[in-house]
């Protein structure tokens, strides 16, 4: 092996040969594995890459102090392959000609995804479209050095349960006609895409949206199911990329939070208000609350078109909105969290351990930050119950974690440290 990066916390390393092939290796579904290193557990069989997903949250949590909590077998996912619903992909050009896929890392390099067994079959379809009808237009595509080009991102989310896609062309200003006959082309030879926006996107960095988001064709969003429930999607709001696992983790918040009937229940970064509903079916009283206005808009679509009368949203940042949410609700009602990568600020974990919620559910996509997030909750007065990972993204060395949280018994009411 070679090392390719050197950070502050860990290095990463690239194979160069097979000495000796451990038991568990395999031969990869994928050809341009060592090319895309995006899914770097793919070699692995799955007892392997769950048994690898299960030392990462246990290291985490050793990192963080953390060592008497107890890490049970990974939870498999339903499909290894053909389970993510969404993808956002780059557009660039090279010597062979138009590619769309991911940016190889430490670099602008992009690799082409032809044929992406991970991506459920509909996103193959539309990037090959894309890509065929982008070189026969000629169109301009970005170019990260000289910092221009017309088509930066694809962004493709499919509904698994009606089979159908969202499309959202990410460019760098407004063009309509050269975009929306790119847009006219993908609807006729892919009947399935019901709607097709363009967000503007003028930023020089890396990030992939911009603040404009236009409807060109079709539907404004896309309808999808997630348990018992039918939900609509907008081109930009989020949800999990693995909807089969995410219903579960949902089902299993509702068992083990096990609300009474219309108990008050806060929900933060509700995100488009899957557990929420889940909640909500079981009784809760339940207040979400979102960032993002567009996923707010379409919990409220979600709850009313699913009768769940007993859900409300609020569109806000957490830390704003938390302390005047909190002032008017009932002492120690149950919270739940599902922040982004990076974790919940400590001002939300103080606000939340002087509520003393008689059970916190966290979700998180990040066993660093939730077993930093843990660590510091342990400090105000609290303790793991109980804590389980999910395989939610095969093939990736990413894992998915829910931690049951309470009060510890006879501990006084928190107070922020310092």
């Amino acid at each position: 092996a070679g090392i390719i990066h050197r950070g502050r916390q860990r290095w990463i390393g690239r194979l160069r040969r097979v000495v000796k092939a451990h038991p568990a290796r395999r031969r990869p579904p994928c050809a341009i594995l060592d090319r895309c290193q995006g899914c770097p557990l793919m070699d692995l069989e799955t007892s392997a890459q769950l048994k690898t997903r299960q030392e990462l949250v246990r290291r985490a949590l050793r990192e963080a102090g953390l060592d008497g909590i107890d890490v049970p077998p990974v939870h498999a996912a339903p499909q290894d392959l053909g389970w993510r619903t969404s993808a956002k992909l780059a557009i660039g050009r090279n010597r062979r000609g138009v590619v769309i896929g991911l940016y190889r890392r430490g670099s602008h390099d992009i690799v082409d995804l032809r044929a992406c067994p991970l991506h459920h079959p509909l996103i193959n379809r539309v990037i090959e479209v894309a890509r065929e009808e982008i070189a026969r237009q000629k169109l301009p595509v970005w170019n990260p050095k000289q910092q221009r080009g017309l088509l930066r991102y694809l962004l493709v989310r499919v509904s698994p349960a009606f089979n159908k896609a969202l499309v959202t062309i990410v460019t760098d200003r407004r063009d309509f006609n050269r975009v929306n006959a790119l847009a006219g082309w993908l609807k006729r030879k892919v009947p399935e895409v019901i709607g097709i926006h363009q967000n503007v996107n003028a930023s020089t960095g890396n990030v992939i949206l911009g603040r404009e988001t236009l409807k060109m064709t079709g539907a404004p969003d896309l309808r999808d199911r997630i348990g018992p429930f039918t939900i609509h999607l907008g081109p930009t709001s989020f949800l999990q990329v693995n909807p089969a696992q995410a219903e579960k983790m949902y089902a299993t918040i509702a068992d083990w939070l096990a609300p009474k009937e219309r108990e008050e229940v806060l929900d933060l970064y509700c995100g488009i208000g899957g557990i929420a509903m889940h909640l909500a079916a079981r009784g809760a009283s339940v207040t979400g609350i979102e960032a993002v206005p567009e996923a707010i808009r379409h919990a409220e679509r979600n709850a009313r078109g699913n009768r769940l009368e007993n859900c409300r949203f609020i569109a806000g940042e957490v830390e704003q909105e938390l302390p005047r949410l909190l002032a008017k609700m009932p002492a120690g009602c149950p919270v739940v969290v599902n922040p982004p990568r990076t974790g919940c600020r400590e001002e939300v974990l103080d606000l939340i351990a002087q509520h003393r919620p008689r059970t916190l559910i966290y979700m998180s996509c990040n066993p660093v930050t939730l077993a930093r997030d843990l660590a510091l909750l342990s400090g105000r007065g609290f303790k793991v119950e109980k804590l389980e990972a999910w395989d939610m993204f095969p093939q990736t060395a990413h894992v998915e974690c829910l931690a049951k949280v309470v009060p510890q018994e006879g501990a006084k009411k928190a107070q922020r440290q310092g």
